[in-house]
Parts: C-alpha cells; sequence; structure tokens
C-alpha cells in the first residue's frame, strides 16, 4: 500500500531509492498470488512514468495477469486491492501503445460497475480512462463522448477529486486535437482546469495539457511558463515518459523563434528519452517536433521518419498529423490525401482544415467535409 500511494501521490515526498527497492521486489516475483501480482503492477507502472523500456514495461503487466486476464480477487469490483492497482495496469499498456490490452480493460471496467449497479466515482472513472485509452487510439468522437458522460458522473460525485480532474484533463486535451480550441478553453473555464492541481497524479500530465492550451489561445508566455512548471514537476518525480507527460515537445516548438538554442536541445533530449522508451508513437512524435524546428529537406526526411514511425503506431491522430504535416513540407497531394481521410476518420476537424488549406495552397480541388463534419468555431 505504501509504494501503490506513493506511485499516485503527486507530491514530491517519496521514500529514498524507492524505484530501486520496488525493483528489487518485483524480480523476485513470478506472479503466483495476487500479493506478487500487485507488485509486478506497480513496477509497470513505475517504469512506464520514468520511461523505462516499454517491452520491459509489458512484460511485468503481463506476468500480472491470469491467462491474459485479471486474476480472481484482482477484479474491478473485488474490495481488497482498490482501483488504483487495476488503473495503473490499464495505463500502463495504454502509454506503451498496447492499446488493444488497454481497451479490453477499460471496457470490461465499464461493464463491471454497469452490471453492479455502481454510479459513483467508480464508474466516472472507468468512463475517464475508456475515454483515454479512444483518446490515444484516434477515435476523438467516441472519446469525447466517453469523457462528457465522465464529467457528468463525477459532477454529481463532487468536484475537486481527482477523478474529476481525470475527466476534465481528458476533455481538454481531446478537444485540443479535434481543434475545438474554444471549447477546451471554455470546458477548462467552467470546470476551473487550472492551479492548484490535485495531490494524485492525472493521466495525462494536466500540467503540460494546460500548457498547450494556454499556447493554442495565443497566451504564449503564460504557455511557456505552465510548461516550464511541467518540466520542473516531472523531474522531481522521475516522470520521463515523453508521452504521458508532453511538455518537451510543446515547449520546444513555443521557444523555436525566441530561444532556438533551447528549441533545439530541448528536442535533442526529447528524441533521447522516446528512444529508451521505445515505442512507435514516442519516437514519432519526437520526430514531428524535431521536423517542425527545421527547414528545407533536413525537415523533409524528418517529417517523413515520424510518418514512418507513426504508421506502425496504433495512435491514428498522431499518424494523421505527421501526414498532414510531412504533406506540407513535401508539397506532396497524395500525402496531403491521405492524412486528410486519416484526420476525418478520427474526427480532427482542425487537422481536416488545415489539410484541406494546403491542398487548396497546391492548387489540389477543394475536397469537402464530408456530412457532420464540418469544424465549430
Amino acid at each position: 500500500m505504501q509504494y501503490m500511494w506513493e506511485g499516485v501521490h503527486a507530491g514530491e515526498t517519496i521514500s529514498p531509492r524507492r524505484s530501486e527497492k520496488l525493483a528489487a521486489l518485483a524480480a523476485t516475483c513470478a506472479g503466483r498470488d495476487n500479493a506478487e501480482r500487485a507488485l509486478l503492477i506497480l513496477r509497470g507502472f513505475d517504469a512506464m512514468t520514468h520511461g523505462e523500456n516499454a517491452e520491459e514495461v509489458v512484460e511485468f503487466c503481463d506476468r500480472a495477469l491470469v491467462n491474459g486476464g485479471l486474476a480472481p480477487g484482482l477484479g474491478w469490483t473485488d474490495q481488497e486491492w482498490g482501483i488504483e492497482l487495476l488503473m495503473m495496469l490499464a495505463s500502463s499498456y495504454a502509454y506503451t501503445d498496447r492499446l488493444d490490452r488497454a481497451d479490453a480493460l477499460f471496457n470490461e471496467a465499464l461493464r463491471a460497475y454497469v452490471s453492479a449497479g455502481w454510479s459513483g466515482g467508480h464508474l466516472a472513472l472507468a468512463h475517464a480512462y475508456l475515454g483515454l485509452g479512444l483518446r490515444r487510439r484516434g477515435r476523438l468522437k467516441e472519446a469525447e463522448e466517453s469523457l462528457r458522460e465522465s464529467l457528468r458522473v463525477a459532477e454529481r460525485v463532487g468536484r475537486g477529486l481527482p477523478l474529476y480532474w481525470s475527466a476534465t484533463c481528458n476533455l481538454i486535451d481531446t478537444l485540443l486535437v479535434r481543434g475545438h480550441v474554444a471549447e477546451a478553453w471554455e470546458t477548462a473555464e467552467q470546470y476551473g482546469f487550472a492551479p492548484p492541481y490535485p495531490s494524485t497524479i492525472v493521466l495525462p500530465d494536466p500540467r503540460s495539457v494546460r500548457g498547450r492550451l494556454l499556447l493554442a489561445v495565443g497566451r504564449t508566455k503564460d504557455g511557456i511558463n505552465e510548461l516550464e512548471a511541467a518540466e520542473k514537476a516531472a523531474a522531481a518525480r522521475g516522470h520521463l515518459n515523453p508521452v504521458m507527460v508532453p511538455w518537451a515537445v510543446d515547449l520546444a516548438r513555443a521557444l523555436a523563434t525566441e530561444d532556438p538554442a533551447r528549441a533545439n536541445r530541448l528536442v535533442s533530449e526529447a528524441r533521447r528519452q522516446a528512444e529508451r522508451f521505445g515505442t512507435d508513437t514516442a519516437i514519432g512524435e519526437a520526430l514531428r517536433c524535431a521536423a517542425a524546428l527545421e527547414t528545407g529537406q533536413r525537415a523533409v526526411r524528418l517529417a517523413q521518419q515520424a510518418v514512418t514511425f507513426l504508421e506502425s503506431s496504433p495512435c491514428q491522430y498522431e499518424h494523421a498529423a505527421a501526414r498532414v504535416e510531412y504533406g506540407v513540407l513535401s508539397r506532396s497531394v497524395s500525402e496531403l490525401g491521405r492524412g486528410l481521410s486519416l484526420a476525418r476518420s478520427c474526427g480532427a476537424d482542425g487537422l481536416v482544415d488545415k489539410a484541406q488549406q494546403a491542398l487548396r495552397g497546391l492548387g489540389a480541388p477543394q475536397v469537402g467535409l464530408v456530412p457532420g463534419q464540418q469544424t465549430r468555431r
């Protein structure tokens, strides 16, 4: 319980050498009982947040399962171990590109709570994390629906609780990637998505999401300050997973003009961390950022590399964004067309607009939005 609490607590005070001690304990575990499985889940989550090798993270998580599923006594409605461990398990899969396993667990949680008639915090968290999984997969419309339902249930439970932050943070993140910036800002204002942050960690990192929101609405200095606060908080906790805590790529883009040297250092470190973590999503996102900081053929080559990695990723929005950016840099009608199709399938209205504008700039025939996908202003 001590290791679990320290794993979810957002404060800076943790036991000395916590990760090292947890790793040593987990190394003795084969998943023979639920105590061992709990330690394996905690070790996997700790490794995921610290950006250790993703294959090793998945190995820890898999060893905590029984025949590919949750062990008896370690289910979503079982009382002995609590919901936190299972959310750690599913989140570890979600951020290591094992979205099929994450989705299965998130959907199982929702079914379990609906069947049991639980209508409070557990149900709100199930909808929130299901929304997180859908957002990671790039099914943005469905993610938004699930997150709005989570927020509706969370409102009944009470504002300010961690589950409330999970719903709000993920909804704003989803609205931003959909291109609905004004709506994201209105949501942040309505639900108090601003400091002080909760005492437990929220996925994805709320400082990173708020920093990106501030940049999107034109409050550049405030956005940079928020992303620098995210950098400090992540360093204090050792949270180096570049997908879970994505402040670096947004900060690098924001500083590209005023401080290009620092921006280049940030993106170089982001690429190093991404390669250490090793997922297609992490590496592809770092390459997307690197391409945005370059010009000419070097930018084109980096954008093409980003497409190659993200095409293998289960995160379809990021793949769509990389396709569009590569199409813009290479002035390729075919790449822009592929990016446009992907963006539409994701429900990424802002990306659809960007691709269409680029196609018009190249003199390509205008491709209208399919019915029901007009961008909201």
